[in-house]
């Protein structure tokens, strides 16, 4: 009789846990303790990561048996704030400018407790109520500011369930997918006997229309999901053709050209069909725009979808002065952005928006028991099944921030770009390698001396005619030596720890093409000052210059051996 009583007391205690007790003292409770925590976390001084070492963490989580009995809310509360919140990464802090990440509002904290409590599943109507036209309302927002359809156009469709504008998707990876998948559908449609690609696969397809292979056309600065979304779709990595950069990381339109008429001339069996061509609006590594236009004018020769990768930068749009960038975006198919990029919301959700309100009916499946087909369920027309309310986040901070509020934000983000920029040209031991037009900066830490030296040596390089084969090689060298001496800088400003930017390996620079390790600050936290940003360069070239003392007779070494081998010496 004790066993069967002390199972009915556990399950009781277990109802408690769940949402709507009959006293809500315990949730508040609870629900001041957690934010305590997180407010602790945001005050706590020292670095941007915790002194932990990654072994050391790996020990903390090494238990690979799931708990049997249950525990107390407090002991594991407890438990997160001593093994994860203390070991987790500052991305919110000003100091912080290395990723594409940033400090969100506070009110995101309290719309993330309401999608969690509501618990909405967006993939049905009888799971998601009201929060499917909250859903289809801010797509008809982002629709009318990308596109600029008529007002009637939204009027009719904005919650039309016949249709849908576009998806809002967990990230800008399945973002991207699903619009090159509509692409993959549209290229091979049926036809006749043919079911379409979506039935038969893309051999079948390939041999049905006529084509040798089917292609994506990207630039090389291109995210690295339309390779994932080709392997998805069987379409091949391989047949993701990526086109060189300008100088100013913009796709090389004379080059795409070239390939795009290889791609298409010749006899109709060794011909490529071009199923995409990809402009990107805000490059991860550089922040550029593509020429939108031309691109629009290749795609519409061929018969290619035009697809707009607008993840990082689409949020510009709602301000005027940016959106000159953009131009041509109005005419793409389709276009994806990040709302946990520059619409500052927190991690992640991304959006698909189609200039065609039909193009998602390429995708569109039903099941029995759910998103039957005469239903008005949004997952219907998605990819991804089950998926939470995420669009309050953004839906609400598009009413809290407004298109003025972002103007402010995008204000700062650009001045703190300029602000950065002079202060490392300042500085003098910097060199800048980007002109930034969405708040991407790269540069490299190069010691004074080195860089008027290859000044010199790329000065003499290109006023003379002929490649001069030993010039060429002194640059060379000279640049492979930076890019060790960054490579170390980079690792030093890890432990250290009181600052963070990014690093990655360009082409593109002045010094093409040879690849250049540079440095990479996305300064778009509100938070950071141009005193921090003193602070942040200050410590970069302080450790630099330590470093350059250890570097320094290589690149003494290396001059003297150059000059031997030319006969100077």
């Amino acid at each position: 009789m004790k066993e069967i009583k002390d199972k009915k007391d556990n399950m009781e205690q277990l109802k408690k846990l769940f949402i709507m007790p009959n006293s809500p003292d315990k949730f508040v409770e609870f629900g001041h303790e957690l934010l305590e925590m997180i407010h602790d976390f945001f005050q706590e001084k020292g670095g941007i990561h915790s002194s932990i070492s990654l072994p050391e963490l790996s020990e903390i989580f090494n238990q690979t048996s799931i708990p049997e009995k249950p525990q107390l809310i407090k002991d594991v509360l407890k438990e997160i704030k001593e093994k994860i919140i203390k070991h987790s990464v500052k991305v919110g802090s000003p100091y912080y400018i290395g990723h594409m990440i940033s400090a969100i509002p506070y009110f995101m904290i309290l719309l993330e407790m309401i999608i969690a409590a509501l618990n909405q599943n967006q993939v049905k109507i009888e799971t998601a109520k009201a929060s499917s036209f909250v859903e289809r309302e801010i797509l008809a927002w982002l629709h009318k500011l990308v596109f600029k359809r008529k007002e009637r156009f939204y009027k009719k469709n904005i919650q039309n369930p016949k249709v849908a504008l576009g998806n809002i998707t967990s990230d800008g990876t399945i973002a991207n997918l699903t619009a090159l998948l509509v692409a993959r559908e549209k290229a091979f449609p049926p036809d006749g006997n043919f079911p379409g690609v979506r039935v038969t696969g893309m051999e079948k397809a390939l041999k049905h229309y006529g084509y040798s292979r089917g292609v994506i056309v990207a630039s090389i600065r291109g995210h690295y999901s339309i390779r994932k979304a080709a392997s998805i779709l069987g379409i091949g990595e391989e047949n993701v053709i990526l086109i060189p950069v300008d100088d100013h990381n913009k796709v090389d339109i004379k080059k795409l050209r070239r390939k795009v008429r290889l791609l298409t001339e010749g006899k109709r069996r060794k011909r490529a069909k071009i199923i995409a061509i990809i402009g990107i609006a805000g490059t991860t590594e550089t922040g550029n725009v593509d020429n939108l236009e031309e691109l629009l004018e290749i795609s519409k020769e061929v018969g290619a979808h035009f697809h707009v990768d607008a993840c990082w930068g689409g949020a510009a749009l709602l301000v005027d002065e940016y959106k000159h960038l953009f131009k041509g975006i109005e005419k793409a198919d389709s276009v994806t952005i990040d709302a946990h990029k520059l619409f500052y919301c927190p991690m992640t959700m991304g959006i698909v928006l189609f200039r065609n309100e039909k193009d998602l009916n390429y995708i569109k499946y039903s099941s029995q028991y759910v998103i039957r087909k005469n239903s008005v369920d949004i997952g219907r027309f998605t990819i991804e099944g089950s998926r939470p309310f995420s669009c309050l986040k953004p839906w609400a901070a598009l009413k809290i921030i407004g298109k003025n509020g972002y103007k402010l934000l995008f204000k700062h983000a650009k001045n703190s770009t300029e602000t950065l920029k002079a202060i490392l040209e300042e500085n003098g031991n910097f060199e800048v390698l980007n002109e930034p037009e969405l708040f991407i900066l790269i540069y490299r830490f190069i010691p004074k001396e080195v860089r008027e030296e290859l000044n010199l040596l790329l000065e003499k390089y290109k006023s003379n005619k002929r490649k001069n084969k030993e010039l060429e090689q002194k640059i060379k060298k000279i640049n492979c030596l930076i890019n060790a001496l960054n490579v170390k800088l980079h690792k030093e400003l890890r432990r250290d720890d009181t600052t963070f930017v990014s690093r990655t390996k360009l082409e593109s620079t002045r010094y093409r093409p040879y690849n250049i390790v540079v440095l990479r600050a996305v300064p778009i936290n509100p938070l950071t000052t141009e005193q921090i940003l003193r602070k942040i360069v200050s410590v970069q070239a302080s450790i630099g210059m330590k470093l350059w003392k250890e570097f320094r007779p290589a690149y003494l070494r290396l001059l003297e051996q150059e000059e031997r081998r030319v006969g100077l010496v």
